[in-house]
């Protein structure tokens, strides 16, 4: 029998246009303000490389607590400007590859964003984390794109 994944599922508001808050998910610059950096975690951003289309791969390194990690997958889906699928992973552990999917509601007023996090199911004790940390990346989004 086969275990399903461990779904995690966060959602944020943005005043933000839809366009605008799917380029932060492609966008080096923007990935360094709110994904990853000091705003988020004691951690030093050391390269965001991404090639933002379907099939292209993406690579962001950080470095905490003195060791080096690498945060890396492929973009699967990309339709602008509602919805991205991507894998999702870190290098040194090729076992926990997971699936991310951000869907994009817009509204006259901006758009709420749906995030779906598909973790293995050997990865189960990390939900709650996961969905701690998805919450708080999307709240410094939101107010890194207000503070611009």
């Amino acid at each position: 029998m086969s275990k399903r994944p461990v779904v995690v599922r966060v959602t944020q508001r943005f005043e933000q246009s839809a366009e605008r808050i799917l380029d932060a998910f492609l966008d080096p610059k923007l990935i360094g303000q709110w994904m990853f950096g000091k705003r988020l975690r004691d951690e030093e951003v050391l390269s965001i490389r991404l090639e933002p289309r379907v099939d292209g791969e993406f690579s962001y390194v950080v470095k905490r607590q003195n060791q080096e990690i690498n945060h890396s997958g492929t973009f699967i889906e990309l339709i602008r400007p509602t919805r991205l699928a991507f894998t999702w992973g870190v290098m040194d552990a090729p076992s926990a590859k997971s699936h991310v999917i951000v869907e994009i509601f817009p509204d006259t007023k901006g758009c709420d964003l749906t995030l779906t996090h598909e973790l293995h199911p050997d990865w189960a004790d990390f939900k709650t984390r996961t969905e701690a940390g998805w919450t708080k990346m999307l709240g410094v989004l939101a107010k890194v794109l207000s503070e611009s």
